[in-house]
């Protein structure tokens, strides 16, 4: 069995909100396995909220750009939001943002295109940037997404300039209807987007690997209520069904517009726009989503320089 330290205690009081004795029973139950014991917490009701994402950690900026029927989000992270405030820093994110409306969600591809108004790719002339600013800096990751006949709609949250912020969101919608109208519609989901952080456009377009883990937690705490398993497997259903209200996009409840989802709003903002509106998918970053930072102990380390 994996040693269960003080730092995985820590994290996974950190990830559920969980009491710390019961951080470190779910971790012994499960091995040290840090979702199956997030799981193992919620099984028992113990967990506060289990986050979807590792804590925000890196620094640096999301940039975005919509350009009519196509738009480009990408994540370039610096060592300390010092640089993020940087204007050198920030024009160089924009201008990747550009880029990437050519080269798309593949970021290698993103690194070998070529930078604007420079003899070199975009991967060496970040490498130069690292040296001309003095931190490290790299292009974390790209997305893209593009309609045929319709609107790119973007929404930058916590913005430092436009198109450079710490949350990042584009969303295409279809439609031969007004592009004016549309593209307002488009703002308010992107909105709505970066506010709920949804898993999916659609139910069908779930992982399903996402939706198993969720019933099987849901069995697991169903059964601690000692009830039938007829019962169990209807209370299962309903949360389900409950679960896919709150992580599809579609099935949302409209932050604008709580007492409709995002499916009813779409559909009655068609009359304005003046015709059918499909919502064909989005693209959400958020900074330093995933990464961790490694925590270090200030103190600790002025005494074991003072040590020599």
């Amino acid at each position: 069995m994996a040693e269960i330290t003080a730092s995985m205690v820590k994290e996974l009081r950190e990830k559920t909100g969980a009491g710390m004795m019961d951080c470190k029973s779910a971790l012994n139950e499960t091995g040290g396995d840090m979702e199956a014991a997030v799981d193992w917490l919620r099984t028992k009701g113990l967990a506060k909220a289990a986050k979807k994402a590792g804590r925000v950690a890196a620094e640096g900026l999301i940039g975005v750009v919509a350009e009519g029927t196509k738009g480009a989000v990408v994540e370039v992270n610096s060592e300390t939001d010092f640089v993020a405030r940087n204007e050198q820093f920030q024009k160089m994110v924009s201008d990747i943002a550009s880029v990437a409306l050519t080269a798309g969600g593949d970021v290698d591809k993103l690194a070998a295109t070529n930078y604007p108004g420079a003899s070199k790719s975009v991967k060496d002339y970040v490498t130069e940037m690292v040296g001309t600013i003095g931190e490290n800096m790299n292009v974390r990751r790209a997305g893209s997404i593009s309609v045929s006949d319709g609107v790119v709609s973007a929404y930058v949250h916590s913005s430092v300039v436009p198109g450079l912020g710490k949350i990042g969101v584009l969303v295409g919608l279809e439609s031969t209807g007004d592009k004016a109208k549309l593209a307002e519609l488009g703002r308010q989901i992107a909105m709505h987007i970066a506010a709920t952080n949804p898993l999916a456009t659609r139910t069908d377009e779930l992982d399903p690997a996402v939706v198993e883990r969720e019933r099987n937690v849901l069995i697991a705490e169903a059964k601690e209520s000692g009830r039938p398993d007829n019962i169990i497997e209807k209370m299962v259903e309903g949360r389900i069904r409950k679960f896919y209200e709150e992580v599809v996009l579609l099935s949302q409840a409209f932050v604008i517009d709580p007492d409709n989802t995002v499916e009813k709003a779409v559909k009655a903002a068609e009359a304005g726009i003046g015709a059918p509106v499909s919502v064909i998918g989005f693209v959400r970053f958020a900074l330093g989503e995933g990464i961790e930072k490694e925590e270090s102990d200030f103190a600790a380390e002025v005494a074991a320089a003072a040590r020599g």
